[in-house]
């Protein structure tokens, strides 16, 4: 839920990148925070351990205009995606505004994105939430190792895995170079802030 502070006439809207361990979550939120101009953007937390890149979450404040008089701030989270970590996912899901789920390409991690999607939405379940009430898309990470002739997924094959009943809007991505990313974001920013506005300014909640 959005955290809406009166006095400073701020709205802040939490997103979270969601995904199996290693799919590229952390390198979207560093292509970003680098690609950003210093006083736009927050200060960027991250852990990292051994076995996944990020062990609690990457903070990042992004300031993106008003609603009504409000100035918006878009904070981006990741969760660690190994299995160990389900309660620190659940953690961060807490208040969830918005969602990215990054699905990795590589063919051998197909049931890792299918495992990973369905502890998204148990998870959710545990929080009194469903994915159909919350703005999600979905970004297919590492599309460039396509042309390298590695076994990936197509993209048929990752829609039918997990996009088949949401039917949201996907990205092809290679995160590492920055391509998607920007796009994700951009569209992940305009549906949370939208069903914000919508929840807590429209509708008198």
């Amino acid at each position: 839920m959005a955290f809406i502070n009166l006095n400073k006439k701020e709205v802040h809207c939490k997103i979270v990148y969601y995904g199996p361990g290693r799919c590229g979550k952390t390198t979207n939120l560093l292509y970003i925070y680098n690609a950003m101009n210093s006083h736009i953007r927050g200060k960027m937390l991250t852990i990292e351990t051994k076995g996944d890149r990020t062990l609690f979450f990457d903070l990042l404040p992004l300031n993106l205009g008003k609603i009504r008089d409000f100035n918006v701030k878009i904070q981006l989270y990741t969760v660690p995606g190994q299995v160990i970590y389900e309660a620190t996912r659940k953690l961060v899901l807490k208040g969830v505004d918005g969602l990215v789920f990054v699905a990795d390409s590589l063919k051998v991690r197909q049931s890792k994105n299918i495992k990973s999607f369905q502890d998204l939405r148990r998870n959710l379940l545990d929080l009194n939430m469903t994915l159909e009430e919350i703005p999600i898309v979905l970004q297919y990470n590492k599309r460039d190792l396509v042309p390298l002739s590695i076994p990936t997924l197509t993209i048929e094959e990752l829609e039918t895995d997990l996009n088949r009943e949401l039917k949201t809007k996907a990205f092809e991505a290679a995160a590492i170079k920055g391509i998607g990313v920007f796009e994700t974001l951009k569209e992940i920013s305009k549906r949370t802030v939208r069903h914000v506005a919508t929840k807590h300014f429209l509708t008198g909640n």
